[in-house]
Order: C-alpha cells, then sequence, then structure tokens
C-alpha cells in the first residue's frame, strides 16, 4: 500500500489549523499525528533541527516545514481549485492578509492565550505531550512546555503597556470580518483564499478554540465564528469561485487598512533594521550562515500605546510574497492593484524599501 501525507500537527496549534483547514478544502489525504514528546525528539528534531510544528512528511520521504511553503507544495501536486485568485487585485488583497494573519495576528493569539486562557492551554499542552500521564503529570510537563511560549510574550510586544491596545485592536478586527462575512463565505466570493487560511490559523487554534476567546469571539462577532465554521468544515470542498471581475469588496478594505495602519510601519523598520543587520555580518551574505530569528528591538505603536518588540527578519520573507507579486504585474493590471493599495492607505507597500532578499534553505532563513 502507497505511503500517504503524514501531518505533524495538533489543535492547539496556530499554523497547524492552517495548513490543516487547506488539506480538508483539497480533499487531500493525509494521516495527522498528534507531536508527543518522543515524537518531536525521534522525528521532528531529526529531520528539521528544531522543535516546530507542523510539518508534513511527504510519499517521497520529503520533509515539508513552514505552512505557507507547505501550502504551496501541495498547490503544485494538487492543482485544481487553486486558492490563489487569478485577478490582480484578489491574489494580492490575499497575499498581504495572509502576511498579516501569520505575523501580526500572533499579538493578539499570544495575548489572549496566555492571559486569560491559560490554565486551559497548559492542560492542552500537557495532554498533547504525554498522554500516559495522570494528570497531576500531565499538567506539571504542559507547565514545562508552556514556558518558552508564554515567555515569548514580551518579544512579539506583548505586555501591561500595550494588552488593552491589543484588544482594543483584535476587537475593530473582528468588527471588520463579521460585517464582511455577513454577506459573503469567505475573503473572495464562496471559495477560500490563501487570506483566508492565514487568517484561520490564528481565529481558530487561538481566539474559537480557546473557550474565554471563543466566548469573546461568539458575543461579538457571530459571522466570524460561522466563517470558521466554514473553514473547518468546507461546505464546497474543491469547490466554490472567487467573485467575478476581480472584485475585492468595499469590506475588505477596513482589513486591509488596518495592516497598513497597524504592521506596515513595522515591516519598514524591520527592512531598515536588515540592512544595516547584514552589512554589518558580512557572513550572512549569500547564505553563508543562518540569519538570526531576531535582530535587536524597536518601538512601535497601536492603538496610541508605543511598545517594544524584537525584530524579526521572517517577517519581511513572508512580505517578499506579496511584494513580488506586485512586481510581477504591468500595466492595468498594476494600476487596479495600486489603486486598491492607495484605497487601503497602503502607499507604502508601493514604495517599499530596498532589503536583502531572503530566502529559506533547510529549514532555515538566510540571504539569498
Amino acid at each position: 500500500m502507497a505511503r500517504g501525507y503524514d501531518f505533524y500537527g495538533a489543535e492547539v496549534s496556530y499554523f497547524s489549523g492552517k495548513v490543516r483547514a487547506y488539506l480538508r478544502y483539497k480533499r487531500i489525504p493525509f494521516s495527522e499525528i498528534t507531536p508527543t514528546r518522543d515524537i518531536y525528539r525521534n522525528i521532528i528534531l531529526a529531520r528539521v533541527g528544531w522543535p516546530v510544528i507542523p510539518i508534513v512528511v511527504t510519499p517521497e520521504d520529503e520533509t515539508w516545514q513552514d505552512s505557507s511553503e507547505i501550502i504551496d507544495n501541495f498547490e503544485q501536486r494538487f492543482p485544481e481549485a487553486s486558492i490563489y485568485p487569478e485577478g490582480p487585485r484578489q491574489k494580492l488583497a490575499a497575499l498581504l492578509i495572509e502576511t498579516y494573519a501569520d505575523e501580526w495576528l500572533k499579538l493578539p493569539a499570544m495575548h489572549y492565550r496566555w492571559t486569560k486562557n491559560r490554565d486551559f492551554a497548559i492542560a492542552e499542552f500537557g495532554r498533547l505531550s504525554r498522554p500516559d500521564l495522570d494528570e497531576a503529570g500531565r499538567r506539571e510537563v504542559g507547565e514545562q512546555t508552556a514556558k518558552p511560549f508564554a515567555g515569548a510574550l514580551p518579544f512579539l510586544g506583548v505586555s501591561e503597556a500595550t494588552a488593552a491596545a491589543i484588544e482594543r485592536s483584535y476587537e475593530g478586527l473582528l468588527a471588520e470580518l463579521d460585517a464582511h462575512f455577513a454577506s459573503h463565505d469567505f475573503l473572495f466570493g464562496t471559495r477560500p483564499s490563501i487570506g483566508d487560511f492565514g487568517l484561520y490559523g490564528p481565529l481558530y487554534a487561538h481566539q474559537y478554540r480557546d473557550p474565554a476567546s471563543g466566548e469573546i469571539m461568539k458575543r461579538l462577532a457571530p459571522n466570524v465564528v460561522k466563517w470558521v465554521q466554514r473553514m473547518t468544515k468546507p461546505p464546497q470542498p474543491k469547490g466554490g469561485a472567487f467573485l467575478p471581475n476581480d472584485e475585492v469588496p468595499a469590506t475588505i478594505i477596513p482589513v486591509l487598512a488596518r495592516m497598513m495602519r497597524e504592521f506596515l510601519p513595522v515591516l519598514e523598520k524591520t527592512a531598515v533594521a536588515l540592512s544595516a543587520h547584514v552589512e554589518a555580518h558580512p557572513q550572512l551574505i549569500a547564505g553563508k550562515n543562518p540569519v538570526p530569528r531576531a535582530i535587536g528591538q524597536h518601538e512601535f505603536t497601536l492603538e496610541g500605546a508605543t511598545g517594544t518588540r524584537a525584530i524579526f527578519p521572517f517577517e519581511l520573507w513572508m512580505l517578499q510574497r506579496p511584494l513580488d507579486f506586485l512586481a510581477s504585474l504591468q500595466g492595468e493590471k498594476a494600476e487596479a492593484a495600486r489603486a486598491m493599495l492607495k484605497e487601503a492607505g497602503g502607499e507604502g507597500i508601493i514604495s517599499f524599501p530596498a532589503f536583502p532578499r531572503l530566502t529559506r534553505r533547510q529549514f532555515q532563513l538566510v540571504v539569498e
């Protein structure tokens, strides 16, 4: 019997949710394997070199890691019902929303999990890591497993100084998405896009599934709840359609505007910092050494509050996806995409500062 796709992921995991929903929509046969401590040690660390989920092991025994790369690899093998719209406006908006969801929505996801759902999360981590132990033993393991996740909050910019602003921003986003999903099944019609799968990661694993956050979503955004449920159990697997004429609904513009207002200034600072860092560390050129996960700290502003966070070059690797697509457009397609960006206050995307191009090699970020 031929070997299928092994998907190492967990319901509690942000990026596992993104990939799992994609696999279900595309009806790709897979086996989900819960990453116990032994699996992390004997399989994931052996294949990737560091403890991370999700990963996919293919029938050819290849290892895929990173949710965007996993999805793109599957798209090449299963191109039917592509999750990438053909229209320039829709595709650019979808890629931007994926970047925003993957990287910036970590702030509310982590804030709510570790300030309002901590006991639930610790119990989940313990259950996943050591299902063989009794409740007390699982709790102890959960506490240990949770430490690096909860300890990451200051590096992301989640602190007492920014907590209220993060909640205002998240509730604002919920209101914008709720208004959109009142009239649309997904972001751009009746077929989910890469932007939908990006949003699903945090909005399912952290905000819908964690109990205190789930109550907030149900109370404030019932249409978002229905969208989460559609993403979890797609009504038209490998079906549906994107809106005709490359329409980006007016209800999507506020979501893009939020990204430009909140995240674009951080990305611009990160580009400047990465350029300076690579210039000061020539061994990074041409991928001789991996780029550090963080390269210092900088200030950011959110909903009137100022905080400090680490500078993450990986966010620029994600941004390269929409930037590359925008650069590939010509003529009327380019004009249409730029007009949409200007409507959302995204002129900074059009004139984004140059930075060293990044790629991933052997599961590490390097300068190309």
